[in-house]
């Protein structure tokens, strides 16, 4: 099947790209979660406009990747959750959280879409966390999580 991608998907290709998958992985995961449109030929003036709109939130060069990088590995990022007595958190902390806490301890602003998360953080402690800056530059970030 045939779709024009709304939002960057991980392994698949970034908004406004048409691309072919399977029937049922578009008609059951991407296009319910809004992440892709189905193809049409009135479609076709949809990724134009999709493809301006990436164009002003992307990250254009890989020297401005860099420079973003630079700034979020300076940043100490730290959590305050909620915990029980052993060290677990009621939940988990969600790439949203992690974009937030980056913006509040003073580095740039993050789209929590590019925020990437090894396995659920769902203890207290100091955790690594990805940031997909450019398809070629990824930052690595310490975040601590500490009892709230």
């Amino acid at each position: 099947m045939k779709i024009i991608l709304t939002h960057e998907v991980s392994g698949l290709g970034a908004a406004g790209d048409v691309v072919d998958v399977k029937d049922g992985y578009a008609r059951n995961y991407l296009v319910p979660r809004g992440f892709a449109i189905r193809w049409t030929k009135g479609g076709e003036k949809d990724v134009a406009q999709i493809r301006r709109a990436r164009k002003i939130h992307e990250i254009a060069t890989i020297e401005q990747a860099n420079s973003i990088k630079g700034q979020l590995e300076a940043v100490k990022v730290r959590l305050a959750v909620r915990s029980g007595d052993a060290g677990r958190l009621f939940g988990s902390v969600t790439p949203a959280d992690i974009a937030s806490a980056i913006k509040a301890a003073g580095g740039p602003e993050v789209d929590k879409r590019r925020v990437e998360l090894g396995s659920p953080i769902k203890t207290l402690g100091s955790h690594q966390v990805s940031v997909r800056l450019h398809p070629e530059v990824a930052a690595q970030l310490g975040v601590e999580v500490i009892a709230a």
